[in-house]
């Protein structure tokens, strides 16, 4: 597995990318939030939240370490997609007309993208093919994108993963019990760690911003896959350690920065 090398002496956050996360309907803040609090502690140089208006200020203030944006819409992007490496959309995205333009914005660039949460939800009823994005669906998104049933998904994870490569392109996280990562040149790998605990909201919008900052540092789109959800998976199981039921997503943080330094 492909692991970060050490940094030069001279290197500043611009070595380190850009990472651009969009998420936060209304009452939704926290997703990116916990997005971008992951991407900088696996080491993206700078983090930008694109989210909706009301939430900016509020963002800034719990945490000014990122650069947070109110877009009240898709004309508002192309600035921040200037700014950007690398894009994480969906956490906390909705499905509101606003979420489907901003979605619709992004997916008309060419930057590597993290595409988690609502925004799997809205591509489902898209037909998008692409090489440069990873896909990070859970067993009920999974069962959207491909139109059939959670017990399908289950009955059949392998399967299920490579038929969402094959319609979906690029990389393909299918999240769960045993999270599997592929792409087309890879058969399906299996991630071992990881623990019942981890089942709590937010996990996946970690999760994304731990890839997405993998990806800012370098390493190619199956490579930050398959290391960010072990660092992620690593994480919880040492976030365990204190007990499993009532962790949070933001307990992996600290494990998250000892682990990619590791």
């Amino acid at each position: 597995m492909k692991v970060l090398d050490p940094r030069e002496k001279n290197a500043n956050k611009g070595d380190f990318g850009t990472v651009l996360i969009m998420g936060g309907a209304p009452g939704m803040a926290g997703a990116p939030l916990m997005a971008a609090q992951s991407a900088l502690r696996t080491g993206a140089g700078k983090v930008i939240i694109a989210t909706d208006p009301s939430h900016a200020a509020c963002l800034i203030t719990s945490f000014p370490n990122i650069m947070c944006y109110g877009v009240r819409d898709a004309r508002e992007l192309p600035t921040l997609l200037k700014l950007s490496t690398h894009i994480v959309v969906g956490p906390g995205l909705g499905q509101t007309a606003w979420s489907h333009a901003l979605l619709t914005a992004v997916l008309s660039q060419h930057l590597p993208m993290v595409v988690d949460a609502d925004a799997l939800n809205i591509l489902a009823k898209q037909s998008i093919t692409r090489e440069h994005w990873i896909l990070t669906p859970h067993v009920g998104e999974a069962a959207r994108l491909l139109d059939c049933s959670v017990d399908d998904i289950n009955a059949d994870r392998e399967s299920a993963i490579i038929a969402l490569q094959k319609k979906y392109g690029g990389v393909i996280v299918l999240k769960g019990a045993g999270t599997l990562i592929t792409d087309k040149n890879h058969q399906p790998v299996t991630c071992h760690a990881g623990n019942p605990g981890m089942a709590s909201a937010g996990m996946g919008d970690v999760l994304s911003g731990v890839i997405a900052a993998l990806m800012a540092q370098g390493l190619s789109l199956f490579e930050a896959a398959e290391l960010g959800v072990n660092i992620h998976a690593k994480a919880g199981d040492l976030a365990a350690i204190d007990g499993m039921r009532g962790m949070i997503a933001t307990d992996l943080l600290p494990f998250i920065r000892q682990l990619v330094n590791g």
